[in-house]
């Protein structure tokens, strides 16, 4: 079928528009963190591929972490091994880490490896344990109780772990190969115990020690809002901290807002909370001037 004279126009334009975005990101590295709506949905999972595949394409390093916590939940509920949750975060015993590492590091890395290769890519998945990617350590939890308001416990959670160092010469060797790197957040301790990490957290950490151009954060809500439901954009790391300070910023925002915020101000030139549920997402973030979120950089845009 033929283009019309107006469609014709809307595609020169839609590609003048992305031309500059091209020539500026060319060899940059991208890290996405893939997660929410845009994992479950068919129709965004192939859209997001797609976008991965072109930024690679035209010269880009995307870099993909992909969390998978519905996936883990339902196949628990399968086993009959129950969840139980502090402050937000999954108690990982032993049963519950192998269930981890099995959706993680194999049914779902798998299934977004075989996403991006069908759609023209070439990508290649791994968890933190592969090459010592990602090494972590037990991640320690103080719990303050309700009825007792000043008494604070440390509680023990498990397998849940945070980053300590991540393996740059195994990044760098796909990237340099031509591939695009999936990576499933488990990392290893030094006792080679398997850790579950927060996706965001090892998006995060990954972004800065490779000095990223982009922290990208995949979510299932429009952007960061002000008190009146607007999507805030082009902040500062002054403005974001001022907006946590006065309670704009709060509750299960914080932890993804605080892992954007120290990216950037670890040398990330730019952080972005964007709507997975907008199909091509991550194509109208990086190739256009309006985006579909909030940007945070350390200058004011």
């Amino acid at each position: 079928m033929s283009l019309t004279v107006d469609n014709a126009m809307n595609v020169a334009n839609v590609l003048t528009e992305a031309l500059p975005y091209i020539q500026r990101f060319t060899g940059k590295t991208i890290v996405v963190k893939f997660g929410g709506n845009a994992m479950v949905d068919e129709a965004l999972q192939n859209s997001f591929a797609r976008d991965i595949v072109l930024m690679k394409l035209v010269g880009m390093n995307p870099i993909i972490v992909h969390g998978g916590g519905p996936q883990i939940g339902v196949l628990l509920d399968k086993l009959n091994i129950k969840s139980r949750f502090v402050d937000g975060m999954r108690v990982t015993d032993s049963a519950t880490m192998d269930v981890v590492e099995m959706v993680l590091g194999g049914t779902v890395n798998k299934q977004i490896v075989t996403l991006i290769n069908n759609n023209g890519g070439k990508a290649i998945g791994l968890t933190g344990k592969d090459g010592q990617l990602i090494q972590a350590k037990k991640l320690s939890m103080t719990h303050t109780s309700s009825a007792q308001m000043n008494a604070s416990e440390i509680i023990d959670i498990g397998h849940v772990g945070v980053v300590n160092k991540i393996n740059v010469n195994v990044i760098d060797m796909l990237i340099n190969s031509d591939f695009i790197p999936v990576i499933a957040p488990i990392g290893v301790g030094e006792d080679g115990a398997s850790y579950n990490i927060n996706a965001d957290l090892v998006a995060g950490k990954i972004a800065e020690v490779l000095q990223a151009e982009k922290l990208i954060l995949l979510t299932n809500v429009s952007g960061l809002q002000d008190k009146m439901g607007e999507v805030l954009t082009g902040l500062s790391t002054q403005q974001v901290d001022d907006l946590i300070a006065d309670g704009t910023i709060y509750g299960g925002m914080l932890p993804k807002i605080g892992c954007a915020l120290d990216a950037v101000k670890a040398g990330v030139s730019s952080a972005h909370i964007i709507d997975g549920r907008v199909a091509h997402a991550v194509l109208l973030e990086v190739f256009t001037n309006q985006g579909v979120g909030t940007l945070i950089s350390n200058n004011n845009i």
